[in-house]
């Protein structure tokens, strides 16, 4: 298993986990905020992953899922407002760390963020506090 695959799947898990209590039919669909780094092409085996564990956890787009995509296309300038364009969709959960300053009340689960604490993220690892959750290496310079 190569290391994005291993990520993509400990960081579905993650962020799936929460949903189990919830994954009972509801009526209504949950709605996830996806902001991803590059572009659709580079990231669909993260994507096809992410969605194959929302899948066996009983989250299918189009029954109880959707899922809204924005791609930053590698440009960091525009993660602000795709963010807030996510935001503004009023998703359940925003999956990505680039969306923290344009919501604190809308749940965001990172994948991998390399220093939490330093990016500013989080207040400490050991009381996050804030919206932000997820999968920290401590090693920015191992995150692809």
């Amino acid at each position: 298993m190569d290391r994005r695959a291993f990520f993509t799947v400990v960081g579905g898990s993650i962020f799936a986990a929460p949903f189990v209590v919830r994954a009972q039919p509801t009526g209504k669909s949950v709605r996830i905020g996806y902001l991803g780094n590059s572009s659709p092409s580079l990231e669909a085996n993260l994507v096809d992953s992410f969605r194959e564990g929302l899948r066996q956890l009983g989250y299918v787009e189009g029954r109880n899922l959707i899922i809204e995509f924005q791609w930053a296309e590698g440009q960091q300038e525009r993660y602000m407002t795709i963010a807030q364009e996510l935001v503004r969709l009023k998703p359940d959960v925003i999956l990505t760390a680039a969306a923290k300053r344009a919501t604190q009340s809308i749940p965001i689960v990172t994948a991998v963020a390399g220093e939490p604490v330093a990016a500013g993220l989080v207040s400490s690892l050991a009381k996050p506090g804030g919206n932000v959750t997820g999968l920290s290496t401590l090693a920015p310079e191992l995150v692809g």
